[in-house]
Parts: C-alpha cells; structure tokens; sequence
C-alpha cells in the first residue's frame, strides 16, 4: 500500500497533468512570457489540472472499486476518497486565483477549460457527448496562454481548432483500453458507442489533421523543422492506426497521442507569435 502523500500524487493522473501543464509552458516560451509570468503560468495550470484529476479519482472511487482498478488509490482504499475531494477543491480555488493574476480573459477562458473537465467527472462522459469537454478543454488550453501575457491577444483560428481535435483525440484513446469495465459501470461516452475501431480511426484523424494545421496554418512560409514535426505526427497517427487494426486498444495508444501532442506544442512553439491574431 502506498503511503498516502504518495496516494494522492498518483490519484491527481500524473501523466496528463504534466503533459499539459508542459504544453501551457511551451506555448508561453513561444510567445516570449517573462520567467516571473511564466512560472504563474505554469502554476495556475498545473493546479488546474491537479483539480480534474483528483475530481475523476473522487467522483469514480466507488465505480473504480467495483471493478477493481488497481490503478485508482482512492479505489484501493490507499487514501479516503474524501481526501481527494477536499484536494480537488483546494486546487481548483487556488487555480483560479493564480490565474485571475494573468487577467480578467485569462481567468474567463481557464474558468470554462476547468468547467469542461469537471463537467465530463460529473457526468457527461456518460453520453454522447463525452468528446465535448476534452474539445472545449483543450482548445481553450492556447487561449489561457494568449490572454495571459501582458498585452493580451486572441489565438489564431486555427490554434483553437488544432487544440480541440487533438482533445478529441486524447477523449477517445484514452478510453479505449477501458470499455469493457466502463460498460460494467454504466459508461456509454461516444467511443463506446462508436466502438473501438471506429474510435481509434477517428483519433488518429483528429491527430493527423491537427498536425497539418499547425504546419500551414500560420499562413507563413513553411519551415523545415515544422515539415519535420509534419513527418513525425503523420508516422504517429500511422502507426497508431496499424497497432489498432493488428490488436486490442492498449495504454500505448493514450501515449502515442501524448507524445504527439507535444511535438504539435513544440510546432505551436517554432511558430510563436503567429499563434495569437
């Protein structure tokens, strides 16, 4: 059993929310943030993300012990789910006062990215709809980034249109390796309904097409090193697809699309202020 600081560590989804507390910080290296408003940045969204993880480790306690989620320390009694309640709580306040010190449209735009997450723990990765908070989430997720610097600005269209397909694109592989226990539980989200095949094919599209967003959507002449990230989302997504047509859905999947993400960041990166209008 692990110790409990340990336990709650590992209920706040460690993987993910690094991965996206890293793609905020490289967007704000790209767009020339100061250390100062660069480590608030990172911060806010850090905890932020903190918040989802442990409200999906919370709210699912109950549903992961039904069918034994080895993975899930509040599921395995390693910490009271009413810590990690009262954890989730705490960084959610705390990350919209960290953020409200970005600026009024910053808190405005992490405000429905953090509503997003909770609102799919609440519930609505149940439905139809489950791909609709990762969507939102995720492209609001470069919107934080530009509103927060010191003369704040729009993202270009297609910043917002490459973040949300590769949410949908993270929504679907994730839940992939879990459709059997979830359809246990009563969890009948989009791929479930969809299936895993036709779930994987639509992943990996949105993971294609967002990739070819970020190379020419700059309007700018294309560089090398953007036709280089081209080159590695493409063999991603192939990849993906042929590990999904040869055998079950793994965790590998959630990875590929991770890793994917973030040479699309480093790409966003490379850009800079193109990503802002």
């Amino acid at each position: 059993m692990a110790s409990k600081p340990i336990a709650l560590l590992l209920a706040s989804h460690p993987g993910p929310t690094l991965v996206v507390t890293a793609v905020a910080t490289v967007l704000g290296v790209g767009l020339g943030y100061p250390p100062g408003r660069l480590a608030l940045l990172a911060f806010a969204i850090l905890l932020g993300q903190l918040s989802i993880g442990w409200s999906n480790d919370w709210l699912d306690a109950a549903r992961d012990s039904e069918v034994a989620r080895a993975d899930k320390p509040a599921a395995r009694g390693d910490i009271p789910a009413a810590a990690v309640r009262a954890s989730a709580f705490v960084a959610l306040g705390l990350a919209l006062l960290s953020t409200a010190l970005l600026g009024v449209a910053a808190l405005l735009a992490h405000t429905i990215a953090l509503a997003g997450g909770w609102a799919y723990n609440l519930g609505l990765k149940a439905t139809v709809f489950s791909f609709v908070p990762f969507a939102v989430s995720f492209g609001l997720l470069p919107a934080i980034v530009t509103l927060g610097q010191e003369t704040p600005a729009w993202p270009a269209p297609w910043v917002l249109a490459a973040g949300a397909l590769l949410g949908v694109a993270a929504h679907v592989t994730n839940v992939l390796p879990d459709l059997a226990d979830d359809a246990r539980t009563g969890i009948n989200g989009l791929p479930h309904r969809l299936g895993a095949r036709a779930s994987g094919l639509l992943a990996f599209t949105c993971l294609a097409v967002a990739t070819a967003l970020i190379t020419f959507g700059p309007g700018l002449p294309v560089r090398p090193l953007l036709l280089v990230g081209l080159f590695a989302g493409l063999a991603a997504a192939v990849l993906g697809v042929v590990l999904l047509l040869r055998r079950s859905p793994t965790r590998l999947l959630m990875q590929l699309i991770m890793t994917c993400a973030i040479i699309d960041v480093v790409m966003l990166a490379l850009v800079g202020q193109s990503t802002a209008v």
